[in-house]
């Protein structure tokens, strides 16, 4: 089975164009897909489009009465997706705003069954790319980008922020019972998680691989999200939190070993 994960926060707009599209690209799915959404608390029509499509589609909600943020809504998703997926399921996280297409999911699952546990969509990957990505925006991405590589390096990883990933079940249920709820520890630091979770998979052992992709960005229906100097901050106390000596999460990742 295959299990699409969609954090959702005011995507009245893109929801009618995005589950079609993902029910169209899995349909054929071996094992099935079923696709679970967290409402992060949407003030337009998010909640009255997921009530439609959950009649027509395999899909659960997850609702936030109050907005909390891509950390917290992610740990939702991903507790929610180890709860209900055999240890050989898919878990795919996609971005809810159609930047990123479905289709791409085949490819992921195909390298996946290829001894990997974590395969991410890369723009930096022979083939990938954006399209209607800003010059200022492109090159903050590929500073972050760099400044992850240089901080955090982990064998085949060059896409260290995009969020459309898919994952082995088995790792992210045995993430979950490594950390907690600290699988995703900086909750409140924006986009900061999306990181994070590489980091945390890669200290446990979680091999990795990536295959291209398209970020269209000329597609995207709903205002950004990420407030970029929160966003800073948490790759800041990450960076801290990773290398300090002294009960940092290497040195703990070592004791565990």
């Amino acid at each position: 089975m295959i299990v699409v994960l969609l954090p959702a926060y005011n995507e009245e707009q893109s929801l009618p164009v995005l589950l079609p599209k993902i029910a169209n690209a899995l349909a054929a799915a071996p094992g099935g897909y079923r696709i679970l959404v967290c409402n992060d608390g949407s003030r337009d029509g998010t909640a009255a489009q997921l009530e439609r499509y959950a009649r027509e589609l395999p899909l659960e909600v997850i609702h936030h009465r109050i907005n909390r943020g891509l950390g917290e809504t992610a740990r939702d998703l991903f507790e929610r997706a180890a709860e209900i997926c055999a240890a050989d399921d898919v878990i795919v996280r996609m971005d809810c705003d159609d930047t990123h297409e479905p289709e791409i999911t085949h490819s992921m699952v195909a390298r996946l069954d290829q001894d990997c546990d974590v395969v991410i969509a890369s723009r930096f990957s022979e083939g990938g790319g954006q399209m209607g990505v800003d010059a200022y925006r492109g090159f903050i991405s590929r500073s972050a980008n760099l400044f992850m590589k240089l901080f955090f390096p982990i064998a085949g990883v060059r896409e260290y922020s995009c969020g459309f990933r898919a994952y082995r079940a088995q790792i992210i249920q045995r993430a979950i019972e490594t950390y907690g709820n600290n699988f995703i520890q900086l909750k409140g630091l924006g986009f900061t998680g999306t990181l994070e979770k590489l980091i945390k998979l890669d200290l446990i052992g979680a091999r990795f691989a990536e295959v291209p992709f398209v970020l269209r960005y000329d597609q995207k229906r709903s205002p950004s999200k990420m407030v970029s100097s929160i966003t800073t901050l948490g790759y800041l106390v990450m960076t801290v939190l990773y290398h300090w000596p002294w009960g940092g999460w290497r040195a703990a990742a070592r004791r565990r070993g």
